[in-house]
């Protein structure tokens, strides 16, 4: 792809392409920003599409001796902005950094005019999640099985095998000392009081099918951040920006275009 560079920036590698107002996307729980890659092509023609690896993650570095939960890792995102002098722009977090993008905008609001959050929850994960089965799962499989079992949880039905492989892969690259710190932090993570203090434009976008973050923590979502619009994917579960990212994508140019 053109006009694209890949740059380590503390403990993430971030991927850039295009050139223009930033859209900076950040992943979930032990996925990558290689979960974006269907938003790259169509939204990098007129803008920066920037896809954070968190640390831990994907091909990022993943020392022992650093902290893995919301808060670090908001941390970590406030340096992006920093070094690519990163102004105003979009903010995008899918499941997990749906909860670091709300931290960040709660703690940053000038850095931020826009808000999309995918599969994201006030609180926690949906109950097919719970942190004391995945901490269990770890013990008993090792991180990596336990990884692709969640991420078995986490497609809609008539997602093809092909996709469903590839995400399985993909979540495999993040060690249990990443995994055990990121979900007990994310699930302890609360923002329901807060919520009402977000004040910008927020998308919040589920699939319809999803069990891994189910629409009615993405409908208290909606309720709860006052400029809000609830959009919910047909035929999509916890990834619907690539399970159906065509309908994902027209809704989010409809979002920004509105903006």
């Amino acid at each position: 792809m053109s006009n694209s560079e890949q740059r380590l920036i503390g403990d993430s590698i971030v991927e850039i392409s295009g050139q223009g107002p930033a859209i900076v996307f950040v992943h979930g729980f032990t996925t990558t920003a290689e979960f974006w890659r269907e938003q790259v092509a169509p939204f990098s023609r007129d803008r920066r599409v920037i896809r954070v690896n968190l640390p831990g993650h994907g091909v990022s570095p993943r020392p022992e001796e650093r902290g893995y939960a919301i808060d670090d890792f908001v941390v970590d995102l406030e340096r992006v902005f920093t070094e690519l002098a990163i102004e105003p722009c979009v903010l995008v977090g899918l499941s997990m950094g749906g909860t670091i993008a709300q931290r960040f905008v709660l703690k940053n609001p000038p850095r931020v005019n826009a808000l999309v959050l995918v599969g994201a929850t006030p609180h926690g994960l949906g109950p097919d999640v719970k942190v004391e089965n995945v901490l269990t799962a770890i013990d008993r499989f090792g991180v990596a099985i336990a990884s692709q079992h969640v991420i078995e949880r986490s497609f809609a039905a008539c997602a093809p095998a092909s996709i469903v492989d590839w995400a399985k892969n993909e979540v495999v690259q993040t060690p249990a000392h990443v995994a055990r710190v990121a979900i007990r932090s994310l699930n302890a993570s609360d923002s329901r009081s807060e919520l009402s203090s977000i004040r910008i434009p927020t998308l919040v976008v589920v699939g319809e099918e999803d069990a891994i973050t189910p629409p009615a923590e993405s409908r208290a979502l909606a309720d709860g951040i006052p400029d809000s619009w609830l959009t919910i994917i047909p035929n999509a579960a916890h990834f619907p920006m690539i399970e159906q990212p065509h309908i994902f994508n027209a809704k989010f140019s409809e979002f920004l275009n509105s903006i």
